[in-house]
């Protein structure tokens, strides 16, 4: 049985079933996922890290549906969270609680609760205030929070601006003047336990020398802590291993795992890896159906019934995505050039940015063909929008030759459910610039 998505006489694949019968039955735009390439995926990162036997938890920003990550939580996978609303999902997918890690930068009073109520592993901390924030709230519960600290390694990943988070400046992480303050405060505290430290430098990396200049600033002040009496025991060095869109090899995640053996040597310590993309973005598939085709200023335009509102990386960061027809005599990396023509594939939405692909070769289309945008299964569903009034697609998961509807195609009356005309009444008292005038 193949797994993913690949051509067959002359038509696109998921698994076993024609993306093509598909559509019929659920129309278009929709999601598409395979089960087969997600487990493979997460097979490929334990493979590669075996010798280091890390904790691989899954980034639910990547792809948060319930069903794709109840299939991680059946492989034994952890969860890296960034909101309470993602914590929610891991425990409702099945995660346990022990093999959830809480990141991001901001952190509310209520999310950081519910998380010591859950009692997840550890709290990826970033700043001094949040430190102090999650010590008062742990001491009203009469409970322990564990806690990683977040470093900004100050490394530069060489990648996208917007996605780079461990450079000198980022909003992300604590500098080793405030790691030291941290440390000593998880010391005096009898809410507080500090087990490990965290870094994230970034996304879509494809050279380890980064990720092994990070670590080595990591260790020494690993050490430095250790020798100091913290009890350190949980290494988390992140995710962000970069994969292709399109041509060209990815992250050789052997070599990286290589190197991060060579470098942690015989320090006693549990490895903590968050991978997000590099398990699901070659595991999803965004189908769209076109519209129109029209000429502007000599160049091909290919109007679809999905954009940027469903996959929004090509106007955000410029990212590339392969993008051809369900139906199609060869598949893209074999397409002979002479009956490919350029064009560009753009979406409903009234932006100059809904742009999907510019200048693409592609064969002819005519009104009515299906495209599909591949490498969709990360930061696609997660990160779409309703924008110009338009539904979210439906999800389904491929299994084999089995198709289940996993997040149901919304209606335009889903979009006006939680809209209302409630009249709040505020009780009485000084205004808000008068209160803060009198606190001051």
């Amino acid at each position: 049985m193949r797994t993913g998505f690949h051509y067959r006489d002359g038509q696109l694949f998921a698994d076993e079933l024609p993306v093509a019968s598909i559509v019929e039955r659920v129309g278009t735009p929709l999601y598409i996922y395979s089960a087969g390439a997600l487990r493979e995926g997460h097979e490929r990162l334990a493979r590669a890290f075996a010798a280091l036997d890390p904790l691989l938890c899954f980034a639910v920003k990547a792809n948060a549906n319930l069903a794709v990550l109840r299939l991680l939580a059946d492989r034994g996978a952890g969860f890296d969270v960034v909101s309470g609303g993602e914590l929610a999902r891991a425990l409702r997918a099945g995660a346990a609680p022990d093999r959830i890690v809480f990141a991001g930068v901001g952190k509310r009073d209520d999310e950081i609760a519910a998380a010591l109520e859950a009692g997840i592993l550890c709290f990826n901390v970033e700043s001094v205030s949040e430190l102090e924030r999650i010590e008062a709230l742990a001491t009203a519960r009469s409970v322990r929070a564990r806690l990683a600290l977040r470093v900004n390694p100050e490394v530069d990943p060489r990648t996208h601006a917007h996605i780079a988070t461990g450079t000198r400046g980022a909003k992300f992480g604590l500098s080793r003047a405030a790691i030291a303050r941290a440390a000593e405060r998880c010391r005096a505290s009898e809410a507080l336990e500090l087990v490990g430290l965290h870094a994230h430098i970034g996304s879509q990396i494809f050279e380890p020398a980064p990720y092994l200049d990070a670590l080595e600033r990591l260790l020494a002040l690993w050490d430095a802590l250790r020798a100091d009496g913290h009890p350190l025991r949980l290494l988390n060095l992140g995710g962000g291993f970069g994969v292709r869109y399109g041509e060209g090899p990815p992250l050789d995640l052997e070599a990286l795992a290589r190197g991060y053996a060579e470098r942690i040597g015989q320090r006693a310590l549990r490895l903590v890896l968050e991978p997000g993309r590099s398990i699901a973005a070659r595991a999803g598939l965004l189908v769209g159906r076109v519209l129109h085709v029209k000429r502007s200023g000599g160049r091909r335009v290919v109007v679809t019934d999905t954009g940027m509102h469903h996959l929004i990386r090509p106007a955000l960061y410029g990212a590339y995505h392969t993008v051809w027809p369900v139906r199609a005599d060869s598949p893209p990396e074999s397409a002979g050039s002479a009956a490919l023509e350029p064009a560009d594939v753009v979406g409903p939405i009234c932006e100059s940015a809904d742009v999907l692909a510019r200048e693409r070769p592609l064969p002819p289309l005519a009104r009515g063909d299906l495209l599909a945008c591949f490498e969709a299964g990360a930061y696609a569903a997660t990160m779409a929008s309703t924008y110009n009034g338009h539904p979210l697609p439906p999800e389904l998961l491929v299994d084999g030759e089995r198709l289940r509807c996993v997040r149901r195609r919304q209606r335009l009356e889903d979009l006006l459910a939680l809209e209302c005309d409630d009249e709040i009444a505020l009780q009485p008292g000084p205004s808000a610039a008068a209160a803060a005038q009198a606190r001051s």
